[in-house]
């Protein structure tokens, strides 16, 4: 694998040549391979849905395709641009599909693959972690 870096695009882009196909990456690896250690795997699982809005993403495509303003909408704090990064990343990583409609005014939706599908479980097990850590804060912060 080739990699060089382009600065008129973006910084941290990367320019990665794989055999004769080339695939711009808007964030980079942190690591090329992951067989480093026990930990690993969980280090590339949460680099792939890691991040603020990832997460809130992916559990709102769990229920169908939804249009870019329509998660807006469902996640009112993220701002326009974060979004717009979060989906292409996770775009990148082949999580979610992005459908374009060729229609005036040309309409865009978000989907998850098969492979996103895989997260399902591993969505409603933390969104169970969650409901009960609010729980306990509640109770923590009720005792106080």
């Amino acid at each position: 694998m080739r990699i060089a870096y382009i600065g008129n695009i973006n910084k941290y882009a990367l320019f990665c040549a794989v055999g004769t196909k080339s695939i711009l990456t808007e964030h980079p690896m942190r690591h090329e391979r992951y067989d480093c250690n026990f930990g690993c795997p969980v280090e590339a699982a949460l680099e792939a849905i890691g991040g603020k809005w990832k997460g809130v993403i992916l559990y709102h495509l769990q229920s169908g395709p939804k249009r870019f303003n329509e998660l807006r909408r469902l996640i009112p704090d993220v701002t326009q641009r974060m979004l717009t990064k979060q989906l292409r990343e996770l775009e990148s990583d082949q999580i979610i599909n992005r459908h374009v409609y060729a229609e005036v005014p040309p309409r865009v939706e978000y989907s998850l693959t098969d492979f996103g599908g895989t997260l399902t479980p591993i969505l409603a097990a933390l969104k169970e972690w969650g409901t009960q850590y609010i729980d306990k804060l509640s109770a923590i912060r009720n005792e106080a």
